[in-house]
Formats: C-alpha cells, sequence, structure tokens
C-alpha cells in the first residue's frame, strides 16, 4: 500500500511540473539614441535680457509618447571625444542646460552666475538619448 501511495505521488508531483509552462513576453526594445554636430555658427543669443545662447535640434523621433511619458537624456563631448557629460553640466566654464519637447531639444549656455552673457559655444557632438515608459 505505501509502495503504490508512493507511486502516485510521485506521478502527481512529476504531472504537476510538467504541467507548469512558464511564459517569459519580452517587450521590443524602443529606446534610441541620436547623434548631432553643433557647431558655434548655430548659437543664437537669447534676446530675453537672460544672457544666453541656444541651439535647437530638431528630433522627429522625439514623439509626444517620448516627451509625456518617456524620458530625455542629453549628453555633450567635444569633437572628436569619447568622453560625453550629461546635462545639465557646467563644463568649460559655461552652465548648460535643455529642454524639450514634441520634435525637438534646446540646449542653452550661459554663465555659471546666471548674470552677464557668456563668450559664444564652441562646437561639439550633442547625443540625445530617448527612453520609452508606460505611464500607469
Amino acid at each position: 500500500m505505501k509502495k503504490l501511495l508512493s507511486i502516485i505521488c510521485v506521478a502527481v508531483i512529476t504531472l504537476t511540473a510538467a504541467s507548469c509552462k512558464k511564459e517569459t513576453v519580452v517587450q521590443p526594445n524602443t529606446n534610441t539614441t541620436k547623434f548631432f554636430t553643433v557647431n558655434s555658427s548655430q548659437w543664437q543669443l537669447v534676446t530675453d535680457g537672460g544672457g544666453s545662447y541656444v541651439v535647437d535640434i530638431a528630433i522627429p523621433a522625439l514623439d509626444a509618447k517620448y516627451s509625456d511619458e518617456g524620458a530625455v537624456l542629453v549628453y555633450i563631448a567635444p569633437p572628436n571625444s569619447t568622453e560625453w557629460e550629461q546635462i545639465p553640466e557646467t563644463f568649460n566654464g559655461r552652465a548648460y542646460s535643455f529642454t524639450h519637447d514634441v520634435g525637438r531639444v534646446s540646449i542653452y549656455a550661459q554663465n555659471p552666475s546666471g548674470s552677464g552673457t557668456p563668450t559664444v559655444p564652441p562646437s561639439f557632438q550633442v547625443k540625445v538619448v530617448l527612453i520609452d515608459s508606460n505611464a500607469n
């Protein structure tokens, strides 16, 4: 009787374990990275009395979903460099920050003190990372 009960228990455990199937659903990676070169001639002086320069970068991939629910990260690097600095950042005597909206990123450069107008920023590379998220 004990042998029969043992066989039944082993059979039930085996069937239970064999019937469990773990299903992993992998969502596609919709994050994207874009690279740009900003030349010093592209900077425009902001004329609202704030004493800063701005450059607008058109990014068609930056849609309403990324803008409203995702994240936008911006990095800068000197030409021919592989060392990226994430902004906001004070770099080479200028304070860099950015804003974004659907279809564009605007990078600002001003004096770290917030007063006076800085010299025109140099040319540099820009890396924009768009991170998707599901808002609940």
